[in-house]
């Protein structure tokens, strides 16, 4: 069935944009009033290092005109997801990022400026009342002393972020725009064209020779510009190289991590953490060999279902329900939160035309979160309005909880609620379902979670590390060199099945690989929520997780998960999760043997 226009689309399932801005036209008054906020800020330059009085005015000015650029773009960002192709949409948008650039420019003296306080003086100045929203930032900014340049070398770089997004948006021009996909034959015998979406879908086909032909011609045809797309990676390894050289770190990956306080022995632990689980990944694979009745298991049967399709419909209403319930351990509090997002329309619910794909959430301080989906009516559809509905709590705790300045926490710790979410419905779903064959498809679902989650981004996460040892050794980054790194790590993550030559090119397809040391976090939000939310159902008590929750940006995030019970810089979380999985895939055989 095809997609209706917006403007025919049911209101009762779309968002209310009202409490942001009650039209377009308020919504031109606030960009107004957000530029010249921004523009006034050209005259605290200098001032900072006066006294704690100028410090914290200078702070609280460009705090305002942040806040008010954020909401601005918060806006026009959600008008245009609802309806790409309205033109005013369009507009709306890339004014707002204009203006965010605009802001980006402006406050780029502001570390530096910070850093010429003598730690004496600045220690002192921050025990005035005035100046604590701003401490963690503060002993942020401080931490970063030794790679911080001056100011003037600080703007250089600010003004080269701009050409430094060459490369992410020469990848993504190349796939979503001139890139040509070829046509395969589906289970019929039809020609029919492969897209990006469809690949998706013939990935996950009941008929192994769709599932292959869907890999070998998805594959190939990124294995035909192989050498363009090296080039493009590689010059993304160069930019982070250079950046990582320019401020004085070891190398790429520490540069990386530098944001969030995270050392890269965490990194290092994680995959040598994952490395002990591999003998449970052949486990997996070997029963996935057997559940789909095949005699050699390819790359391309990794997606396919190892249970038959199952009668699970999920109407919307139905989800709701059903989310509700499996989220009950989480108190009372968030019960009615979850009301208010179904209630006061925090959620657009189903496709429109021009819709964005996918699903999200996006919080909007001083007023509450917003999702996104696109329902279809499935199970899936269900853990998906689970999963975004824990982004939008998150949110809605750390921003009611937290000053503007601390309200944003990190994308280190974004994972965790929603897959917190997640791992309850799972739960929940085991706990009251008693049919074999929909127990056997959730636990399915489970386990896919654990291979694409916390396997396979472990897997990106070591690529990413070898490439850019390699670059950074003296060792050109040819394709043959990235599909050689690549192939090995295939053959060591998925022993026991056949590595076939043609996925020696997926990584050219990764577009988070343009986010360097990124996909990491994937895995380590996964394995922690499960340790968190099986540590719930356990105890009964989710305070220390809730607590978690409204931490916002207020502390470094491995400190903030300690809160709610995790201690990321010991392997026990990731452990748990991979005992987890081991139990899961334990109870998956046991019910397909029967």
């Amino acid at each position: 069935m095809n997609a209706k226009p917006r403007r025919d689309m049911n209101p009762e399932y779309m968002w209310d944009l009202t409490p942001i801005f009650k039209s377009a036209d308020a919504w031109r008054k606030a960009f107004d009033e957000a530029d010249s906020a921004v523009k006034a800020l050209s005259d605290i330059p200098g001032t900072l290092v006066f006294d704690a009085e100028h410090l914290a005015d200078g702070l609280n000015r460009i705090n305002r005109a942040s806040q008010l650029a954020e909401k601005v773009y918060d806006y026009a960002f959600l008008c245009k997801s609802g309806d790409n192709s309205n033109p005013e949409y369009q507009e709306m948008e890339a004014r707002a990022i204009s203006l965010l650039v605009a802001l980006e420019t402006a406050t780029a003296f502001v570390n530096p400026e910070i850093l010429q306080i003598p730690k004496e003086m600045l220690d002192i100045w921050m025990e005035r009342e005035e100046l604590k929203p701003y401490r963690h930032m503060i002993d942020d900014v401080t931490r970063s002393r030794s790679h911080t340049l001056d100011a003037h070398c600080e703007r250089l770089l600010a003004m080269l972020g701009d050409a430094a997004q060459t490369p992410g948006n020469t990848f993504d021009m190349f796939e979503s725009v001139d890139m040509q996909l070829p046509s395969i034959k589906n289970e019929a015998g039809e020609t029919v064209p492969l897209t990006h979406g469809s690949f998706t879908v013939y990935r996950e086909s009941r008929d192994e020779r769709v599932r292959r032909e869907a890999f070998e011609a998805y594959f190939g045809a990124y294995g035909q510009f192989i050498n363009t797309l090296a080039s493009i990676y590689g010059g993304s390894v160069k930019m982070n190289c250079f950046y990582a050289d320019a401020r004085k770190f070891s190398d790429a990956c520490e540069a990386a991590l530098f944001n969030n306080n995270v050392p890269v022995g965490l990194y290092d632990m994680l995959i040598d953490t994952i490395h002990e689980a591999l003998p449970t990944m052949r486990d997996y694979l070997a029963l996935r060999k057997d559940a789909l009745g095949l005699k050699e298991l390819h790359l391309s049967d990794l997606y396919c279902p190892m249970v038959e399709d199952v009668e699970f419909e999920m109407p919307y209403a139905t989800a709701r329900r059903l989310v509700k319930e499996a989220l009950k351990p989480l108190g009372e509090e968030y019960q009615a939160l979850l009301d208010r997002a179904f209630s006061e329309k925090w959620i657009d619910v189903y496709e429109n035309q021009g819709k964005s794909t996918g699903a999200f959430s996006m919080g909007v301080y001083g007023v509450h979160p917003y999702v996104m989906l696109n329902y279809t009516g499935k199970l899936d559809d269900a853990f998906t309005l689970a999963h975004e509905l824990g982004h939008a709590m998150h949110s809605y705790f750390s921003d009611r909880e937290q000053d503007y300045a601390n309200h944003d926490y990190r994308i280190f710790v974004a994972e965790v609620a929603s897959t917190v979410n997640e791992v309850l419905l799972t739960r929940y779903l085991l706990k009251t379902e008693t049919d074999p064959m929909r127990r056997a498809y959730a636990l399915n679902h489970f386990l896919e979670g654990f291979r694409t989650t916390v396997f396979r981004q472990t897997l990106f996460a070591e690529f990413e590390r070898k490439a850019h040892a390699l670059y950074q050794s003296g060792t050109p980054l040819t394709a043959q060199t990235l599909n050689g790194i690549y192939r090995e790590l295939n053959g060591l993550y998925y022993d026991g099945a056949v590595n076939d030559a043609f996925a020696d090119v997926e990584w050219a397809r990764i577009p988070h690989f343009y986010n360097a040391f990124y996909v990491y976090q994937y895995a380590t939000g996964f394995s922690s929520a499960v340790t968190i939310a099986d540590g719930i159902l356990e105890s009964g008590d989710a305070k220390h997780y809730l607590k978690f929750l409204t931490t916002g940006g207020s502390d470094y995030p491995i400190e903030e998960l300690k809160i709610a019970g995790v201690d990321l810089t010991r392997p026990d979380a990731v452990r748990h999760a991979m005992a987890a999985f081991k139990g899961t895939l334990d109870e998956l055989k046991g019910l397909l043997e029967k």
